[in-house]
């Protein structure tokens, strides 16, 4: 089957900058669909009917004439934060023909003169802001696609607010055509200039002097979260997430999520991995809520809810944590009936009743019992001693295929 979809991808340089494959295909299409912006760029030679995107966005204008000649216009590189990559999702391979043009990626790290395989590309259009954070290291450069003209200011005052403030900022404004500008300034010093819908924030991050280190490596300071004492602690967590082992792509459930630092933890170690915080206490999911956002992660789900009835109808997940809840009825079958086949348990017990319930688990499923003991040097007088923390029991076992 020959292709009847083009996608276009389509710069500010407008008609003049496409390539020939890219203007046959325009001139051929019976109809247009693309955002008011793209389409204003169009001669009028171009005889095909234009249609606008609906609102709230839908494919349903290019799906319902499948079979018919259709140009789809997008800016920059379809498959890059684009239409493209929804339309692949339904339209099949064969069926479609893609024709990039340069991304507003490519022309910013053109102007800015930064190697493109060595910066960090991200987007807020329709995104959170607070997503930044996961990103910010001194001596990294972002490349940040706005949402509108008020997303520089949003990310500045992001910066400020992470201890990011001496970051210097370049805004550029209309890549690739006649209009295009460039802004500057440090987030510390940004005066909330006017800026056009149309444009891209580049960040060559620099921390203040005293802003904490947070590693996308598993262990944060305990100091990274808000809590009301109920947190898997640093050394702990570290030791649970390295037996939870994420992986790209995969999906967690935080049973009786606390601080929800798991979870967290899990969604810093790569940007493809998701997870759900289960929590039934309101004053902790407030806690939830800050710390996600706090720490970069702001699409880990809260559920609502005690396990196990709040675990019914939820995405299957690759692992699982029980941090709190396990001498529950239920809640051990629940989440073991529901885990994906070869996905990872992890349970912590610090009770005599929680440690009891994990080793009778493990004599009927099997996995590992792990005792953790951690100690800290404190002041005793004029001398230092170890004051030990309450021993924490691990289960770890792996669902059979």
């Amino acid at each position: 089957m020959s292709p009847w979809l083009t996608v276009v991808g389509i710069g500010e340089d407008g008609f003049k900058g496409l390539g020939k494959n890219a203007r046959r295909a325009l001139m051929g299409a019976s109809r247009i669909v693309g955002g008011q912006r793209q389409l204003d760029l169009l001669p009028v030679c171009i005889r095909g009917e234009r249609q606008l995107w609906p609102s709230p966005f839908s494919l349903e204008p290019v799906l319902a004439k499948r079979g018919e000649p259709v140009c789809v216009l997008a800016s920059g590189d379809p498959m890059l934060f684009g239409v493209g990559a929804s339309l692949a999702r339904q339209v099949a391979q064969e069926e479609m023909h893609v024709l990039p043009a340069p991304s507003s990626y490519s022309l910013a790290a053109a102007r800015l003169g930064w190697p493109l395989q060595e910066v960090v590309t991200l987007s807020v259009v329709a995104r959170p802001v607070a997503a930044l954070s996961a990103q910010l290291f001194s001596g990294v450069r972002l490349l940040v696609l706005s949402n509108d003209g008020l997303s520089p200011s949003a990310i500045a005052a992001l910066l400020r607010e992470r201890g990011f403030g001496p970051s210097r900022l370049s805004v550029l404004e209309h890549l690739g055509g006649e209009a295009e500008r460039r802004t500057e300034g440090t987030a510390n010093d940004w005066s909330d200039p006017a800026i056009a819908d149309l444009n891209l924030v580049a960040i060559e991050c620099l921390a203040e002097p005293d802003t904490p280190r947070l590693s996308r490596l598993a262990g944060l300071p305990d100091s990274a979260f808000q809590h009301d004492g109920q947190l898997t602690k640093r050394d702990v967590r570290a030791i649970t997430l390295a037996r939870l082992a994420p992986v790209p792509g995969e999906l967690l459930w935080d049973v009786g999520a606390g601080s929800g630092s798991i979870g967290i933890e899990w969604m810093r170690a790569h940007p493809s991995c998701r997870a759900l915080a289960i929590e039934a206490d309101p004053g902790r999911q407030q806690l939830i809520e800050h710390n996600r956002d706090a720490l970069g992660v702001p699409g880990l789900q809260l559920v609502r809810g005690s396990a196990p009835q709040a675990l019914d109808g939820l995405e299957a997940p690759d692992a699982i944590f029980i941090g709190g809840g396990v001498t529950r009825p239920g809640v051990l079958d629940a989440c073991w009936a529901r885990l994906k086949p070869g996905g990872r348990l992890v349970a912590n017990a610090v009770t005599l009743q929680s440690e009891t319930t994990l080793m009778a688990w493990r004599e009927r499923h099997g996995g590992e019992l792990t005792r953790i003991h951690v100690a800290q040097a404190l002041p005793l007088g004029d001398f230092d001693t170890w004051r030990q923390a309450l021993p924490i029991t691990l289960l770890d076992l792996v669902k059979p295929l």
